[in-house]
Parts: structure tokens; sequence; C-alpha cells
């Protein structure tokens, strides 16, 4: 038994890794030509040539890569798992590599600050495309896999509605973009057109492409239309760095625009595309699931409620645990001062109206919650991972686009904006953490009668298994990691404190 697992190891583990990493390696690697930073990379041999940077580079690539291949091999074998932990263990090489073991060898110190974050931005972009090739490569190395080979076949159907979905999001999120004057920045800037007609077009092929992109790597859509939202967030992330900082500019011929003030200059696509995969991947679940009502044989088990009952129970608890979370921002907004703010969103000044504003729509996001994401968390950990993921993501909805949208302005998509917005970030993720880690409370105390104590307790085990086999933990960890770094590093220095008075 333990050579047999030892070669499920070597095979769907170690090998597909390596492979992963020589490939993700080729891809980082390009950029870093473009770049011009192989002599800098050889200089952890203590050489100057660049063909020795460029082989220490592939050699580190392939080591690394090996490790991601030991930590998926016995993860589900689908496309979508495989690629956000590729892109997570990416994210966190670039921790390690850059920041830590690089100056440590060099003995420069660690550079664990803001300005040498800054400096090595460029190589968080490289990172991250480096983990989403090794990842998929080793889907594809792992493709003996009866399971993987069945998950990869997609219908024409599916292809249908993620390309619906996509465009249905794309034309939401392109809207909000032309009404701020910043559409080119969905392309980066990267596609040598500057006619509306012609960026309008550019916009909706990527949405479509994107959106059957997503259908490809996450075909069967059913886990909840809360977690879909948060895997949306992650693939926006995903196209933001390929798509408008890579792709395009490759193809137009303008190079790589990796460098900090080129990305700041463009930030306003970074909520674009996290809210267009956000609203992608919800409408491809409601596409999906619209399907699966209207041309299936769906049978509800003896042991569930009805589907109203549910959702009455999802949005009590959903209003309840918002309440809770509420709450809890009130320590950060009064801190901050802002509920004389918040009150200016219905045309008043007092803090009490504020207060009594800001619990309100607490408590809607909170039934939100509810109904997205009922039944998806099975244990506090999970409800912390779900409830902060979807804190960022009303962030982003609130403070940077409805918020200014009710003040009579356009929204707010800026670096400098949402660096400013920082405190209210840390807020929103406080609340969703209170949210999320409430939500489950409520929802693990509620045992039916009629479902036998012992069985209630196997689908508890099955829905942890079922969550840890899939990329749910990678998700949550780069959702927060996206929400504390990059409105930092992108954000201009000597921002001052002063923001603008409503922060939903």
């Amino acid at each position: 038994m333990n050579r047999l697992r030892q070669a499920d190891i070597l095979s769907d583990g170690l090998i597909p890794g390596v492979l992963g990493g020589l490939v993700g390696g080729l891809v980082f690697g390009a950029a870093t030509i473009e770049l011009g930073g192989l002599e800098s990379i050889a200089s952890l041999v203590r050489l100057e040539s660049s063909v020795a940077g460029f082989v220490v580079h592939m050699v580190v690539a392939a080591v690394v890569g090996s490790g991601l291949g030991l930590i998926v091999w016995h993860q589900r074998p689908g496309i979508c798992d495989t690629l956000f932990w590729g892109i997570v263990y990416g994210t966190f090489w670039w921790f390690l590599g850059p920041l830590t073991l690089r100056p440590a060898i060099l003995d420069y110190g660690l550079a664990w600050n803001p300005e040498a974050a800054q400096t090595a931005f460029p190589a968080l972009i490289g990172h991250v495309l480096y983990g989403a090739s090794a990842g998929a490569t080793i889907v594809l190395v792992r493709l003996k896999d009866p399971r993987l080979r069945s998950a990869l076949h997609v219908s024409p159907g599916t292809l249908l509605r993620g390309g619906i979905a996509g465009l249905l999001a794309v034309w939401i999120i392109g809207s909000v973009m032309a009404a701020q004057g910043q559409l080119p920045a969905f392309t980066g800037g990267g596609v040598g057109v500057d006619s509306r007609l012609s960026l309008w077009l550019v916009t909706l092929a990527i949405g479509l492409l994107a959106g059957a992109g997503f259908a490809i790597v996450y075909p069967d859509s059913r886990d909840g239309a809360g977690a879909a939202i948060v895997r949306g967030t992650v693939y926006g992330f995903l196209l933001w760095m390929a798509i408008p900082l890579t792709l395009l500019p490759v193809i137009n011929g303008s190079g790589l625009p990796w460098a900090l003030s080129a990305v700041r200059e463009v930030f306003s696509g970074l909520p674009a595309y996290v809210l267009m995969g956000a609203a992608l991947a919800l409408f491809y679940h409601w596409l999906s699931a619209s399907v699966r009502v209207l041309f299936s044989d769906l049978v509800m088990g003896g042991d569930q409620e009805g589907v109203g009952t549910q959702g009455i129970r999802a949005v009590t608890r959903g209003l309840l645990s918002g309440f809770i979370g509420g709450l809890i921002f009130t320590g950060v907004m009064t801190q901050l001062g802002a509920f004389s703010g918040v009150a200016s969103l219905i045309g008043v000044s007092s803090p009490i109206a504020g207060f009594f504003v800001h619990m309100a729509i607490a408590n809607i996001v909170g039934a939100t919650y509810g109904l997205l994401f009922s039944r998806q968390s099975y244990d506090v950990g999970s409800a912390l991972g779900w409830g902060a993921s979807y804190g960022f993501i009303w962030w982003l909805i609130g403070t940077l686009t409805l918020s200014p949208i009710l003040l009579g302005d356009t929204p707010q998509w800026s670096a400098d904006f949402a660096a400013q917005g920082f405190p209210f970030l840390i807020g929103h993720l406080i609340y969703g953490s209170g949210l999320g880690i409430t939500f489950h409370l409520l929802e693990a105390r509620y045992k039916p009668w009629w479902v036998p104590r012992r069985q209630a307790e196997a689908d508890l085990i099955n829905r942890r298994r079922e969550a840890v086999l899939t990329s749910a933990p990678a998700l949550w960890t780069l959702v927060v990691v996206i929400s504390l770094t990059l409105p930092v590093l992108l954000g201009s220095e000597g921002l001052t404190t002063d923001f603008p008075s409503s922060i939903y």
C-alpha cells in the first residue's frame, strides 16, 4: 500500500508539478527577458550572465513547481481547483521569493516594507501567471485520470451559457467604466484603438471569451451562488493580470506595462475585472441552475425542507448575522467618524441617523449573504473565509461604486481612491468575518427533528471533506491577500487622510 501511495505521489504529484513548473517558468521567463531581469537572477549564484540567469530561473521554477504538484495531487482533479491553487501558490512564492529569500541570499536583509514590495510588484504579476500556467499544465499532464477527462468534457450548451453570462457581465461593467470615461483601462490601453465603437467591440469580445473560459474551467456550478461569486472574483483577478496587463500589450507590441506607475494608470481595470468575474460567475450559476430545473427530473430528498422555507430561514439568519456584523463594524466607523457621511446617503448629516442607515445596510447585505451562502460553511474557519471574501466584494460594490453614485458622482475606481478607502476595507473584512461566523453558528444550531443525528453528522463530515478537496481554502486566502495588498501597493505615496463622506 505504501509503495502504491508513493507511486501515486510521484506520477500524479511530483512529475506533473515539475513539468508544470517548467512551463510556468517559460511563461515567467519570457516576461523576465522582456523586462530585463535575468542578470539579477544570475546574481543569486554570484554570476552576471543572462544565460546563467535563465538556467537558474528554470531550475528554481521546476523545484517550486514540484511543491505545487505535491499540494494538489490529492485534490479533486478539476481544472478550476488546480488553477486556483496554482494562483495562490504563485502569490505565496512572491512573498517568499523576492521579498524574503532573494534579499536574504544577497545579504540585503528582509524586504518586508512597502517600498520593497512596490519595487517587486512586476514580479507579483509574473508569479501569479507562473502559478496559473503551472496549474493548467498539471491538469493536462494528469489527463490519464478518467475523472479529469470527464470533467474536461464541455457541451455546447455549457459554452453558450458561459458566453451569455460573460456578455451580460461585461456589458454592465463596461457601462460603468464608460460613464467614468475609463473604458480604455479595461484593455489596459493595449489594443491600439481609440474609437468608442472599437473599444466596445474589444470589451464585448473579452467578456464573451471570459465567459466561455469560465465555463471550460468550471463547467459544473453546483456548490452555491456565494461560492461561485468568490470563485468568479479570483477568476477576474487572474483575467486582469493576463489580459490588459499581458496579452493585449504583447499583441499590440507595446511591451509589458508591469511597472507600478503604468499599472496605477489603469488601476480601474482591477475592480472592473474582479466585479465582472463575480457577476459572470453568478449569472453562469443562475443559468446552469435554471437549465437543471427546466430539463432535469429533480427529486427533493425527504430530509429537506421546501425551497421557500429554506429561503425564509436563510434570510432570517442573514438579517440577524448582518446586525451582529454591523455592530462590530460600528467600532471602526466610530473611530473614523464616518456616521455623518453615511447619513448623507439619505440627505441628512446626523451621526445618529448615520448609525441607523449603517445598520440597515448591514442587515440588507446580511440577508443577501444568507441567500447566497446557505449551507456553504462547515466550521468557523470556512465561515470566516466566505464572510471575509464577501466583505471584500461589498467594499468594491459599496465604497468604490454605489456610494459615489448615490452621492451624485461616478464610481471611483482609481488607485488613490482605493488606497484612501483602505481603513473601510478593513472594516468590511471585519464585518464580513462577523457576518459569516454568526451565520454559521445560527445555521449549525438548527437541527430538524426528522433528521437523525447520525445522518446530520455524516452530512457535515461529507461537506467538510468535499470543501477541503476543492480550491475553497485557496479562494479565501487569495481574496484576503488581494484585498490587503493591492490597494496599499498601488496607491500613490503621500496620500491624505481625507475621504469622501460616505463609505458604502
